[in-house]
């Protein structure tokens, strides 16, 4: 076991920083196996060269006249068509602008939309909270709900764009973060298209798991992240049509948006400067296209056909668990994720117990899509309403959840047996209440925490 979870990963994900992080668990040093992938990924190598490289260069970005500034503003500029192209969309019609994140994305499309409160966006229950709270705060909601598999179909979508008033937009996920159900994009965004109705698409997780073509899928607008594809340094992406940013006020005022500006007037700038206020994170898109450009380079092939193997370890390992009950589809396509219940054990503490006793990183809670996850877990309107109560009283260790384990390439099938393994010896050995504790914000940690040791 011990031989099991010390292999070097084995993956065409390429080299991560951190690769062979090691950790004390049980007072021996043991590398670090993180099963949290989809909340967020290490810098890959690629990614951190392309960085350093750059440092040297780093400079303001459309504004100075000198060879630094030159060069960093090629960077960006040049940064930005690679991350159009990337996902399929052509330059001159669409543009990347470069948020934090995905959170962020969709909450700067949200208010270019110029949406009221009479306009209605179809979105789904699958979704994160990224791509509900902007459109709720902005328009009308109207929820595509899911199934006992935690899925829907096209139907179900192409019904809700039926019913009237008819909507601006269509929000949907690309990839569950809960699941990793993959829904049908390219039916969903033609039956959207048909009725006239802007596709929106949350590709946080489809797009480091898939290649994307924005045209061949027909999506009208991609939001995604640079820190779940190997580039954590401060960048998501939103590629949105130009025409959509021609006209309005930017999300964010100041500082490069403008032509001209006095007490009494202002004449926003073209697009995507108009959208760009502030100095951009230039470090961020040079990390971001690195990291687009290494997937393209390495190929989807062996990627792909590693993730599906992935995908069937994951499905072999938890059904092998005593008591494990998956949440969501176990069929169809899907990314390799998974969330389930152990019966009689909170969800605090087999996070707490993987990351104590195994070296393992893994997410538990609601994973911010709680109209989701009450669905997946079952839970009724009281049960929905005593959680919200809980959750207004500060009292979050009484809230549901589940565990969510996430690869990727770069996760050997070594890893997901550890896990498999690890689970099992949580099942058959219950751990004493004395040894681990629950605070009131619903983590659950040791009640001696391990001594820390360097990498």
């Amino acid at each position: 076991m011990t031989t099991v979870r010390n292999a070097a990963p084995s993956s065409p994900g390429g080299r991560l920083v951190g690769d062979h992080l090691r950790i004390p668990v049980a007072g021996e040093p043991r590398r670090y196996v993180d099963l949290d992938t989809a909340a967020t990924t290490p810098a890959s190598e690629a990614v951190l060269r392309a960085v350093q490289d750059f440092l040297p260069w780093y400079s303001s970005v459309h504004r100075g006249a000198g060879a630094k500034s030159q060069h960093s503003t090629a960077r960006y500029e040049q940064a930005q068509e690679t991350t159009t192209r990337f996902v399929g969309a052509d330059p001159a019609t669409h543009v990347a602008l470069f948020p934090r994140n995905t959170t962020e994305a969709l909450n700067l499309l949200a208010f270019r939309l110029g949406l009221t409160r009479d306009d209605v966006v179809v979105t789904t229950a699958v979704e994160h909270h990224s791509n509900l709270l902007p459109w709720r705060r902005a328009a009308r909601l109207r929820v595509v709900d899911v199934d006992r598999r935690g899925t829907f179909d096209v139907a179900a979508v192409e019904a809700a764009l039926d019913q009237r008033p008819a909507p601006r937009a269509l929000a949907v996920t690309g990839a569950s973060n809960v699941t990793g159900w993959v829904p049908d994009l390219r039916s969903i965004a033609a039956a959207a298209h048909e009725r006239g109705v802007l596709v929106v698409v949350d590709g946080a997780q489809l797009v480091p798991h898939r290649p994307v073509d924005m045209a061949a899928l027909g999506i009208d607008v991609l939001a995604f992240s640079g820190h779940k594809m190997h580039a954590p340094f401060g960048a998501g992406a939103l590629v949105v049509p130009r025409r959509l940013l021609a006209h309005g006020e930017p999300f964010l005022v100041g500082g490069g948006t403008v032509r001209a500006v006095s007490f009494d007037d202002v004449v926003w700038a073209d697009p995507p400067d108009r959208d760009d206020a502030g100095s951009p994170n230039v470090v961020g898109a040079v990390a971001l296209a690195a990291a687009a450009d290494d997937l393209r380079d390495r190929g989807w092939v062996d990627r792909l056909r590693h993730e599906e193997a992935l995908v069937r370890a994951l499905d072999g390992e938890l059904a092998a668990v005593p008591g494990l009950r998956r949440l969501g589809a176990v069929s169809g396509d899907r990314l390799p994720v998974a969330a389930f219940v152990l019966d009689g054990v909170p969800h605090g503490l087999v996070a707490a117990r993987l990351a104590q006793e195994h070296g393992m990183g893994v997410r538990n809670g609601c994973f911010c899509a709680h109209p989701y996850l009450t669905r997946l877990l079952g839970l009724g309107p009281v049960e929905v309403r005593r959680f919200h109560e809980d959750a207004r009283a500060g009292r979050h260790d009484r809230l549901p959840g589940a565990v969510r384990v996430s690869c990727n390439a770069t996760t050997s099938l070594a890893d997901v047996a550890a896990l498999g393994e690890a689970l099992r010896t949580i099942t058959a050995t219950p751990v004493r209440a004395r040894l681990y504790r629950q605070g009131r914000d619903g983590s659950v940690v040791p009640v001696v925490p391990a001594p820390r040791t360097p990498a």
